[in-house]
């Protein structure tokens, strides 16, 4: 059971402070009844509830796609910067986290959810889900860059980097794909091949790719054939 207040501010119908006025002047219904205290409890995930004849359904997990853009850092909170999450302030969800990271410069496709176990499996190193990068760079790709790519190189761990993908697109850009998640990954992979990244953009994750239509700082929920593909792809190995 919840405070019918708080599972209203769950849901994004909006602030506290809102939400309690909403249900003082009688405007939220539970189960057809008119509710006007906020601290009446609730079964959110079996009581029917309307806010201005209009229902809230209950949602334990939500699903966010997220045009990160750059100058803001993949973090739930940040004592000097702007961060992912301060984006999503008005969003239906509560303990909402970015699924992996992207550098502060670095900006693209970010999956914000609460949902722990799909998170941990697309980042698992066992699941092998690939991220795509469009990479922009200082110095012309040349082939046998791209060889040293697809085979792995040496970016000062104990391992060379698992097989990468490339699609050059220029002279001195391409598509870069990867399936593990190391620290600045894709931008110590072109240095170990002899050059430097100057822009730097995710746009796929596994099945789900940046919804053109989405401006940098905008967000959407996934689409149901989104989620499920999403969930394919962790369970594919």
């Amino acid at each position: 059971m919840i405070r019918l207040d708080k599972f209203l501010c769950d849901m994004a119908v909006g602030s506290r402070s809102e939400v309690k006025e909403l249900i003082k002047k009688g405007q939220v219904k539970v189960n057809g009844e008119r509710i006007k205290k906020p601290e009446t409890k609730i079964f959110e995930d079996q009581d029917e509830i309307y806010v201005q004849d209009q229902l809230v359904e209950y949602s334990s997990f939500v699903y966010y796609l997220f045009h990160k853009p750059q100058g803001v850092v993949t973090a739930t909170r940040d004592n000097h910067d702007k961060t992912v999450l301060d984006y999503f302030k008005e969003a239906k969800g509560k303990d909402l986290f970015p699924v992996g990271r992207l550098d502060k410069d670095t900006e693209g496709l970010l999956l914000i959810t609460n949902d722990g176990k799909l998170a941990h499996a697309l980042l698992s190193p066992k699941k092998q889900v690939e991220k795509t990068y469009y990479v922009e760079t200082k110095d012309e790709v040349t082939k046998e860059m791209e060889h040293r790519l697809c085979q792995g190189v040496d970016i000062g761990e104990d391992k060379f980097t698992l097989p990468a993908k490339t699609k050059l697109l220029s002279k001195t850009s391409l598509h870069l794909t990867i399936t593990e998640g190391k620290f600045h990954q894709v931008k110590r992979m072109l240095k170990a091949v002899g050059t430097e990244v100057t822009y730097l953009k995710r746009i796929s994750m596994g099945s789900l790719t940046l919804d053109p239509k989405l401006e940098k700082g905008e967000y959407r929920m996934l689409t149901e054939k989104e989620l499920e593909a999403l969930k394919e792809d962790t369970a594919r190995k």
